[in-house]
């Protein structure tokens, strides 16, 4: 299918892309899956090649340029090449982690952290799922308690992306317990602050070189000045910044369908059964034919999303539904896929059934599907 959505630019930009990950992550993907976590000199390459920090200004090194598109063609590349769960803690760094300190942060912040996290020589990560409090933001119970020019932060986060490599971590706290969600801040926690820990490693059914893990705070003095925006309104900027960490999960998404329906159709022309090729039996290529309708059509409603997001008209409702309704199209194409291979469709050395199981959590993290329809629900007036 043709797509409308990217200048030339964008496609010269995607072959960049496409050379650097065909040399900075393929080469490396069973090692970092085996040990759980890929090497900070894959953030270091990709922030001298200039992937990072697309949208931050120039003077801290980035491209100026607060495109989505550029964004988006990061996660298309590494769906592309099959190394989409690899390269997580690049997409959470560029496109979710990296856009509260360009919204948020005051002129002495950005030049004490941005040229180092466009850069990739300072790893971020978002800390705001607790274990009582996942979807439900305002339920979180991590406390920073103002002590002269230093908030005393008490707590624990879990299910955190890039926890064991972070250097800052964006962290929702509570510094009015009472206030309910207006009580709610955001600090920047760095990582060699003592009573800031890391727990281990959690084992995850797929996405196994994204590292993640719980986040401990045991009375973490925080300066005062690295409060991001103002006190009480983290609630609020974490909303604001939903939209395109709901986006960002439905490109990934799109693009791993969209690879799972490739890789499905070469292997059906290519695996024979009965003395001809499995596609050519007319219940797989009707599978076949609605692998590839239903991954057009949400191509076609993502590019939309897109532009829209470009030209900063997309709105939450939108992020919802291109949120849920492509990660569970996802699910079903992959999981037809891995019907249609038999069973080299469940070895991990496939690329099926690693897609297989990297993509069953894309209907959880950023909202659940249930969330995503309650917030669709919600704007229909009813």
């Amino acid at each position: 299918m043709e797509r409308s959505v990217f200048t030339e630019d964008h496609e010269l930009y995607r072959e960049s892309v496409r050379q650097f990950v065909a040399r900075e992550v393929v080469p490396h993907r069973a090692r970092w899956e085996e040990a759980g976590i890929v090497d900070r000199s894959l953030f270091e390459a990709a922030g001298e090649a200039g992937f990072l920090g697309i949208a931050a200004p120039e003077r801290y090194g980035g491209g100026g340029t607060p495109d989505f598109r550029y964004n988006a063609i990061l996660s298309e590349c590494l769906a592309e090449a099959d190394v989409l769960a690899v390269g997580l803690g690049l997409s959470l760094q560029a496109d979710i982690a990296l856009p509260y300190l360009l919204d948020h942060c005051t002129p002495e912040q950005a030049e004490r952290w941005l040229p180092d996290v466009v850069a990739g020589r300072r790893i971020l990560a978002l800390a705001m799922t607790e274990p009582g409090a996942g979807s439900d933001v305002a339920a979180i119970t991590t406390t920073a308690v103002r002590d002269g020019d230093h908030y005393v932060v008490n707590g624990a986060k879990t299910f955190i992306t890039n926890a064991l490599s972070a250097d800052l971590v964006i962290t929702a706290v509570k510094t009015d317990p009472a206030a309910g969600r207006k009580g709610i801040s955001l600090l920047v926690i760095e990582a060699d602050t003592p009573g800031f820990s890391r727990g281990a490693k959690l084992p995850k059914v797929g996405q196994h070189a994204a590292d993640t893990a719980e986040l401990f705070f045991d009375d973490v003095r925080v300066p005062a000045a690295n409060l991001l925006g103002e006190e009480g309104r983290g609630f609020y900027m974490i909303m604001g910044h939903l939209t395109q960490e709901r986006i960002a999960v439905a490109v990934q998404a799109t693009a791993q369908a969209r690879r799972a329906y490739e890789l499905t159709l070469e292997y059906a022309r290519q695996r024979q059964a009965f003395g001809q090729p499995i596609g050519r039996f007319q219940h797989n290529r009707f599978v076949l034919a609605e692998m590839k309708t239903e991954t057009d059509i949400a191509q076609a409603y993502l590019d939309r999303l897109l532009l829209a997001h470009a030209e900063g008209t997309l709105d939450a409702v939108d992020a919802a539904q291109a949120k849920w309704w492509t990660t569970e199209l996802c699910q079903r194409i992959v999981d037809r896929g891995v019907q249609l291979h038999g069973g080299y469709g469940y070895m991990l050395e496939s690329p099926i059934a690693r897609a297989w199981a990297d993509s069953r959590i894309q209907t959880i993290y950023a909202g659940t599907t249930e969330v995503m329809k309650e917030i669709i629900g919600r704007s229909l007036g009813l």
